[in-house]
């Protein structure tokens, strides 16, 4: 049962793969962003519209702000470790070694 159950597991992490890689899948649209899909949003629902702002810092390249990006979440995950081991370690001191 395990078996079928991990085989039944892994089939269904290679389909969320390996779906969206799929040509035609995502109306040619495929890996664009949110800033990406609003800004053609915007386009198609007010043709005339003007930008009233500009970013105060635009990175050099794409892999520049996809490394930015990665670390932000990098460093997010890694605030979110410590302060839920924090509470946890705080939690087992103060419950004794069972916690």
């Amino acid at each position: 049962m395990t078996r079928i159950w991990n085989l039944a597991l892994a089939a269904g992490v290679i389909g969320l793969v390996a779906v969206p890689l799929l040509p035609g899948v995502g109306g040619g649209k495929a890996f664009l962003g949110t800033d990406d899909q609003a800004k053609d949003a915007i386009k198609d629902a007010s043709p005339g519209y003007e930008p009233w702002t500009e970013p105060v810092w635009e990175p050099p390249s794409g892999e520049v702000q996809t490394l930015l990006f990665t670390t932000q979440a990098a460093v997010g995950a890694g605030v979110l470790g410590y302060v839920l081991g924090y509470f946890r370690g705080r939690k087992a001191r103060a419950g004794g070694a069972d916690g």
